[in-house]
């Protein structure tokens, strides 16, 4: 199976393209440009580089969020461009879940966590063995605070691996007193389209996908322009807002995926 990967969701851009779990290709850049302008040139390249057709492609794997919510957009939308004329299968990948796959370690906890200002963090933890990581929550927006606390409750006898764009951030926070929390290095510490296609695949296997149509962003909060337009119409604070939004369910529909909330 030949699986095409796109990641979008922070400040990096990447595509990977994976055969039967052999990395074939991927491309990975994080500047300043903007995804609508990198990311279509990134796949062109990677296809012609591959000697790979959109027709060779079995699979289109995206992570879906959370993340930026342009990212999100661009990387969803571009996915079901090249899937709809073909009804090819799609695996929408949680963010935080394609970085669980990209962490090498076999022992542990790893903890992704993207910047989600407002003094919070998109989050999972999941659980590193011989095997595939294994989920412990669900993706969550808290803050760093919260996490703090349930690392140190539940976690402080196991190393624990921050990745994410939000992991300096909380190594600042309180990683850096705590000598079983650690900064993984650099060129794993961000989200690549290759953890997007592990999790894609491992998906495959348990019957996990879902069609072009039904492929849609997964968004922990509200805009915050619908975080403020909902506050000034309910008389309130924009912040109080965020309890219901971050249980909101996964938007590609998660009882198809066997996933309960």
């Amino acid at each position: 199976m030949r699986i095409l990967a796109l990641d979008t969701t922070a400040s990096p851009v990447s595509a990977a393209l994976l055969k039967d779990g052999f990395l074939e290709g991927e491309f990975f850049l994080n500047i300043k440009t903007t995804h609508s302008q990198t990311l279509m040139p990134v796949v062109e390249a990677l296809l012609r580089m591959t000697g790979t057709s959109i027709a060779d492609i079995d699979l289109f794997a995206v992570d879906a969020g959370p993340g930026s919510f342009t990212g999100v957009r661009i990387g969803v939308a571009s996915v079901k461009g090249m899937t709809m004329p073909d009804n090819k299968p799609c695996a929408a990948v949680s963010t935080l879940e394609a970085m669980a796959y990209m962490t090498p370690y076999r022992n542990g906890i790893v903890c992704p966590v993207m910047d989600a200002r407002r003094s919070q963090v998109y989050n999972a933890l999941f659980s590193l063995g011989e095997g595939e990581p294994v989920r412990l929550c669900e993706d969550r927006a808290l803050s760093t605070d919260e996490l703090e606390q349930e690392l140190l409750t539940k976690y402080k006898d196991s190393p624990v691996y921050l990745v994410g764009d939000g992991a300096e951030l909380c190594y600042r926070c309180f990683g850096e007193k705590n000598d079983n929390i650690i900064l993984v290095p650099m060129n794993i510490r961000f989200q690549h389209a290759y953890g997007t296609a592990k999790a894609a695949e491992a998906m495959a296997a348990r019957e996990m996908l879902c069609s072009s149509d039904e492929l849609v962003p997964f968004y922990l909060r509200l805009p915050q322009a619908e975080r403020e337009l909902k506050a000034r119409l309910q008389g309130g604070d924009p912040a109080s807002h965020t309890e219901a939004e971050n249980s909101a369910p996964y938007g590609v529909n998660r009882e198809k995926q066997g996933e309960t909330q």
